[in-house]
């Protein structure tokens, strides 16, 4: 019921819906996934802190590609992204914690993985831009709309985290 209440009041005042309980949405793509980097990618965002809420394997299609990437529909790359999206399973994941959604682009890194720096997911594991590994929300707005694309809301576990009061005052 609290989970119900919360996510109401994050979809009515998105704005207000930050600090620890931000969310995030993080996709690992079929480049990740093939080369089995889902664990390690997992890893690091359980050892940063941040919470998982919702994760699952699927396989994309491309009308839910379409919509995802809506954005860059203008784009000259934007059929080569929702083809390459949709050649494997995905895994999908909804994340929550303190700035969450900055936080992670900086776990994540630079977009072009030769721009990117090592240690960093794109830095250690990614080698062109066309397959790098994992998509991550810009900003609290597309994780909000990311995220109500890809789950529902009976799949947004509201859990008790132990671990909270040791990361945050």
């Amino acid at each position: 019921m609290i989970c119900l209440v919360l996510t109401i009041f994050a979809n009515l005042f998105p704005s207000a819906y930050s600090g620890v309980n931000e969310r995030t949405f993080l996709a690992v793509k079929p480049d990740g996934v093939q080369r089995r980097l889902v664990g390690e990618i997992v890893r690091r965002f359980e050892r940063k802190g941040f919470k998982l809420v919702a994760l699952k394997l699927v396989q994309a299609s491309e009308e839910l590609l379409r919509e995802h990437y809506v954005e860059l529909r203008e784009k000259p790359f934007y059929s080569r992204l929702v083809k390459y999206m949709s050649s494997g399973p995905v895994v999908a994941m909804v994340w929550q914690g303190l700035d969450v959604v900055h936080a992670s682009r900086a776990l994540i890194g630079a977009t072009d993985p030769g721009d990117a720096m090592p240690g960093t997911i794109r830095g250690d594991f990614c080698m062109e831009v066309g397959k790098n590994v994992i998509h991550g929300s810009d900003s609290v707005e597309s994780a909000h709309r990311e995220i109500a694309l890809w789950f529902r809301e009976a799949e947004l576990l509201c859990w008790e985290d132990s671990a909270g009061h040791w990361l945050y005052e």
